[in-house]
């Protein structure tokens, strides 16, 4: 097997930071050793056949994204992102495992749309994926396949409180699938808004005239975000089943969340990039029909009601405790287009799975979030969340080697040309300047990534089975 020394950079876990050199053997992390060691007597740098220079640099575990939706279908078209494009672009961006969502629609099989979710992944992608199961029938199959797919790796389950006719569960539906969680260990994953509000909002909003973009956020008002939380809190409260909320924008839902925790709940909270930079204000509300690059529920919110700032203090204080991108990227020409004249027909999704590392980082660098949280918040809670940690989440010996070779010092540019490899024809973040950049980046002790060059390959990665949550109170 193939041997690696990645030498004289700076070690850094969740817990703290080390001068420290990592040996990889093969797929695996051999030892994390004091800089320059020997091993038995043998010098290393001299005995392997690969050494990586990171001196100046961090070494960090590989990033998780757990919420992607790559080729999703969705509002009369498909998420622009296939498999091979999406992990690829993951890979760019310093992430090595993403966790991405099998779709049930109301009348299929759970288990049937898992297999064909296995057919679309399977020898496409770059690096490795899991996957969550999105369920929008909870009838009594749906119940048990919950069973099946949990001795297949899959051990969350999202559930919706809006889009009714395609995603949206009722309160009985959610409890039924919160007691078979509770039961068998599973985590529910919740889309936490009061659809049927959301519903008679839009509605008046058209008929009114008012199409543009901008009325996508107005008629997805902080408040249906905060009551479905809170909602959804009461019924894990009952049931006894863990409650994780995707993608919170809102700082009243995050303090629903925060609140359940201090009572002892096994309640977790969820952000995205989106909802720490970008704003209703000035990408929703840019002029014409710009804003429909930045349609996605939950919503952008308001910058003068202050979300952004809480989000960031949420993530520093551990009420919310992981970073996703929910990736779910579409072209402005011939898929955003097709609600020019109507928002409520805008696809709803923002692609961002290169990107999310090199952001967070950029809170590192700005003071809203340490070294350490920045890894915790990318990589490994991300892997104790979803069963991953020990092969995932961490550099340590037995772990697999995805790791991460980052510059403080170097600079990347995001937008269209630069770092942008998305299947996007615009970027969400363009024009956006980073103190830092992924110099290297190591899939399994494979190189995908380095110096500016693509070294990976579609049918790389690989499929993991997921074991329960590893973060539960």
């Amino acid at each position: 097997m193939t041997t690696t020394l990645i030498s004289g950079g700076t070690v850094v876990s969740a817990t703290g930071r080390s001068q420290a050199d990592v040996l990889i053997d093969g797929e695996r992390i051999a030892a994390v050793l004091a800089p320059s060691s020997t091993l038995l007597g043998v010098d290393l740098a001299t005995s392997v056949d690969t050494v990586i220079d990171a001196t100046g640099k961090y070494v960090i575990p590989g990033a998780i994204d757990a919420h992607t939706h790559m080729e999703m279908p969705f509002g009369g078209t498909f998420a622009s992102d296939t498999f091979e494009t999406g992990t690829t672009a993951a890979a760019w961006g310093g992430t090595t495992t993403i966790v991405d969502f099998v779709v049930q629609y109301a009348g299929e099989q759970p288990l049937e749309q898992f297999a064909k979710w296995h057919e679309k992944a399977a020898g496409n992608c770059a690096i490795d994926y899991g996957f969550h199961q999105i369920l929008s029938d909870v009838q009594d199959s749906s119940l048990s396949a919950m069973d099946e797919l949990v001795g297949e790796g899959v051990s969350s389950f999202k559930l919706f409180m809006a889009y009714k006719g395609v995603f949206l569960s009722d309160d009985g539906q959610i409890v039924k699938a919160m007691q078979r969680a509770a039961d068998n260990g599973a985590m529910i994953m919740m889309h936490a808004e009061n659809g049927s509000v959301i519903d008679l909002l839009v509605q008046q909003a058209v008929g009114r005239g008012d199409t543009a973009p901008y009325f996508h956020g107005l008629t997805r008002p902080w408040q249906v975000e905060e009551e479905a939380t809170h909602r959804a809190i009461m019924l894990a409260d009952l049931t006894g089943a863990p409650l994780y909320v995707v993608h919170v924008s809102a700082k009243q839902a995050a303090e629903q969340i925060m609140q359940a925790r201090d009572r002892g709940q096994n309640v977790f909270g969820e952000t995205c990039p989106q909802y720490l930079y970008l704003s209703l204000e000035e990408q929703l509300g840019a002029p014409g029909f710009e804003g429909a690059k930045w349609v996605c529920s939950t919503p952008l919110r308001s910058r003068a009601e202050g979300h952004q700032d809480h989000m960031w203090r949420a993530l520093r204080t551990n009420d919310l405790q992981v970073v996703s991108t929910d990736h779910c990227p579409f072209c402005m020409k011939g898929q955003k287009d097709m609600g020019i004249g109507d928002f409520s027909k805008i696809p709803n999704g923002i692609g961002g799975v290169e990107h999310r590392l090199d952001l967070l980082y950029q809170g590192v660098v700005t003071g809203q979030i340490t070294l350490e949280r920045w890894v915790e918040l990318c990589s490994t809670t991300p892997a104790r969340m979803f069963g991953l940690y020990g092969t995932k989440g961490v550099i340590a010996p037995g772990a697999d080697a995805d790791v991460v070779v980052y510059d403080p010092n170097g600079h990347t540019s995001i937008g269209v040309g630069k770092t942008h490899h998305m299947n996007m024809d615009y970027s969400a973040y363009e024009g956006f300047e980073i103190d830092g950049h992924v110099d290297t980046v190591l899939s399994r002790g494979t190189v995908v990534v380095d110096g500016g060059t693509f070294l990976g390959r579609a049918g790389h990665g690989r499929y993991v089975r997921r074991g329960l949550s590893q973060y539960l109170l």
